[in-house]
């Protein structure tokens, strides 16, 4: 089945909701509803996600036009499989970032085809339990990111995740250099907050 997907390039112009529901559906419920092929929890999770997701794109490809596309593959894969995905067995964090990371891994794996015999050495990519540990420290970054005030996320999602300068954030947004300064600084702050604070329960 072809899904259309609104093109990532203008992924950091995708406007955000313009309130919070009262009670926010979370992204597991999401994730069973898009198994069922509810196309409206599909864009709501593509949104919860897009920006996350690219970043992870940028960071493995290096390649913005490259990192686009792997966002389609990845959200089109999360369309297809979704029906796999089972509440009982985690959160849908990790699941959405193991298919993400799958995707990209194939799509370096196709641009970087060898043309003779490999050498006979370690591989570079990480081992099941690096991936589950990168799966589970994503899933509470994302559900950390959550807690924060709207404005705060806001300059987060796009300097650390859509790959913008603190300088590009403040043109994006409209707003002066040190309020992104003083913004991020608050939001760092309060991450470490939560997470500590996770450790410690």
């Amino acid at each position: 089945m072809e899904l259309a997907l609104e093109a990532p390039a203008r992924l950091h112009a995708v406007p955000a909701p313009d309130s919070e529901p009262a009670g926010p559906t979370s992204d597991s419920e999401l994730l069973v509803r898009v198994g069922e092929r509810d196309r409206a929890a599909f864009e709501e999770l593509y949104h919860r996600y897009v920006r996350s997701v690219m970043g992870l794109a940028l960071r493995r490809l290096r390649d913005r036009g490259r990192a686009e596309d792997a966002v389609q593959e990845i959200f089109a894969a999360v369309w297809r499989s979704a029906t796999s995905y089972r509440p009982e067995r985690g959160p849908a964090a990790p699941w959405i970032y193991a298919v993400a990371r799958n995707a990209i891994i194939d799509r370096m794996r196709a641009r970087n085809e060898p043309t003779a015999e490999a050498p006979d050495t370690a591989s570079s990519e990480p081992g099941p339990l690096e991936q589950a540990e990168s799966s589970y420290v994503s899933w509470r970054v994302h559900r950390a990111l959550e807690e924060l005030p709207a404005k705060e996320r806001e300059v987060v999602e796009l300097a650390y995740w859509s790959g913008m300068s603190q300088s590009e954030v403040a043109d994006y947004l409209h707003i002066p250099l040190g309020t992104v300064k003083t913004r991020t600084r608050s939001a760092l702050a309060r991450l470490a907050d939560v997470l500590e604070g996770e450790e410690l329960s």
